[in-house]
């Protein structure tokens, strides 16, 4: 009897060619080796000190997944975690604002200049990374003309909220796994996430069955945005007084996430959860690297080889699983089959 269509797939090539899997585990292997690797590196201090940081990655690495998605790559995420940030320091500080209507525009600002580079890419067909590259430098002029070249200050209510645990959580981390949750909710369970996948798989198709794919690729870039200006609004408030152009560390490692936690950069189905669970990869590993006295020439060398190792692993695990079948199956067709 031939075999050849009930030969199991081998668990590790499941488990690796699995679009986000490999991020997953990648991670629980880096913290079960951090200890032995450099012994105090997951001790209650190191993590109370890494954790906020993985938090906005992983929020700014959801609105880069959002973008790359839509088969673009947004070059903009630096200005706009910068001009959430000016917003919510400087609106208070300077002008008198409430915190919360300070909050409130330091994420709705961002989000109108999203749609408005999404307005760009969608009617006037430009690059996205033109689009989102001169977009960048706007914000920064912005950002700029805000603060008057001068950084600002935290609400001191916003700091402490950000400084804060709740049940030995940091608050940053909490509210960055809300973030991901409902983001993850809406771009899995509804009509509107649905529809954003069906975009970046194919405009053609979604056109043909009357999905408007123009507003859900603006819809794209303008939540991109909103969630860019949520990462700067928080980590305004944890740094208290936040250098200008804080987010200019930030624009490759969320591509850097948004790789290694299997969305493709072609575009189509995309897991914001699995990006964030990246960026905790990213920041540990960076965290690791310091731990053990390394430059941080050296960090962005080990850095990036992990994440060409990481892709390079995914995208031959299924070739290998095919090679491991087709050879499978030419041995049961060399076995006679019983009479």
């Amino acid at each position: 009897m031939n075999t050849r269509n009930s030969e199991p797939i081998p668990l590790w090539t499941r488990v690796l060619s699995g679009r986000y899997t490999a991020i997953w585990l990648a991670t629980l292997a880096l913290f079960a080796v951090s200890p032995l690797i450099a012994p105090g590196s997951l001790g209650f201090a190191p993590l109370l000190s890494m954790l906020p940081f993985a938090a906005v990655l992983a929020i700014a690495a959801a609105g880069q997944t959002l973008v790359v998605q839509q088969r673009g790559l947004d070059l903009s995420v630096p200005g706009m975690i910068a001009l959430g940030a000016a917003l919510v320091t400087k609106l208070p500080q300077s002008y008198g604002w409430d915190v919360l209507p300070a909050v409130l525009v330091g994420i709705g600002v961002p989000l109108a200049f999203g749609l408005i580079s999404g307005a760009i890419v969608v009617f006037f067909r430009v690059m996205p990374l033109v689009v989102t590259l001169g977009m960048n430098s706007v914000l920064l002029g912005v950002v700029f003309a805000i603060s008057k070249g001068t950084p600002a200050s935290a609400p001191s209510v916003l700091n402490q909220v950000t400084l804060d645990r709740t049940f030995g959580v940091p608050n940053t981390l909490l509210i960055a796994i809300v973030v991901l949750a409902v983001a993850g909710f809406i771009g899995g369970q509804t009509v509107v996430g649905r529809r954003l996948t069906a975009v970046g798989v194919s405009e053609a198709a979604a056109r043909i069955v009357g999905t408007p794919v123009g507003a859900y690729q603006m819809l794209g870039y303008g939540v991109a945005a909103a969630l860019y200006g949520v990462a700067g609004i928080l980590l305004a408030a944890y740094t208290k007084t936040p250098a200008l152009f804080l987010g200019d560390s930030y624009l490759l490692p969320t591509v850097a996430a948004v790789v290694l936690g299997g969305t493709a950069l072609t575009g189509g189905l995309a897991s914001v959860v699995s990006s964030g669970v990246a960026a905790l990869f990213l920041t540990q590993l960076g965290q690791l690297f310091r731990a053990l006295g390394w430059p941080d020439s050296w960090q962005l060398i080990a850095q990036a080889a992990v994440l060409l190792l990481v892709v390079l692993v995914r995208a031959l695990a299924p070739v290998l699983g095919a090679a491991i079948r087709e050879r499978q199956n030419r041995r049961s067709d060399a076995v006679p089959s019983p009479v």
